[in-house]
């Protein structure tokens, strides 16, 4: 398979190679499960090659466009990322930890479709929401925001909370038994 973004390993010589990829959606688009829906990124990829083995760090930099989480609208989120892995030669494919990977010694490729989208995801944050404005204001869908509100159940702490007259109409059965 003919990877969008591949490192020729037939010719290159032992040493240190610089390599550098502008990723967009049609990588994302691959991929069903993707959180990216548009990218402008650009991959800067090091590749240190030895007879024995290929170091590569991968720095990964730019926006993306992301579902916000709390009003499910489409917004930009910066990606910078800086990841390292190890490919050692051996007889077949194989993937030994998050940092170690084992391919054939006559591969004429390294396709980097996989690492890239991959490490594009983990530069991603936790929580994907619209930043906030310069006044601390939320910038998500404002019609959202209210319609989220009006759903928001709000928590009654008191002592005679909803909860509690629940749980005093339990016990109270319990100590009928």
């Amino acid at each position: 398979m003919r990877g969008l973004y591949s490192i020729p390993l037939r010719g290159l010589k032992e040493g240190s190679h610089l390599f550098e990829f502008n990723i967009d959606s049609k990588l994302f688009a691959f991929f069903e499960e993707s959180e990216i829906h548009e990218a402008a990124l650009t991959a800067t990829v090091t590749v240190l090659r030895h007879s024995s083995h290929i170091e590569m760090k991968i720095v990964i930099s730019g926006t993306v466009s992301l579902t916000c989480d709390r009003c499910l609208e489409l917004y930009t989120q910066g990606v910078n990322t800086d990841n390292s892995i190890l490919v050692k030669f051996g007889d077949q494919w194989e993937e030994v930890d998050d940092e170690v990977l084992i391919m054939p010694g006559g591969e004429n490729e390294f396709i980097l479709d996989q690492l890239i989208y991959e490490f594009a995801h983990l530069g991603l944050p936790l929580k994907k929401v619209h930043p906030d404005d310069e006044n601390g204001r939320s910038t998500c869908n404002p019609e959202m925001l209210e319609k989220l509100n009006q759903h928001m159940v709000k928590e009654n702490k008191g002592k005679n909370g909803p909860y509690m007259e629940e749980f005093a109409k339990l016990k109270n059965i319990n100590n009928q038994n």
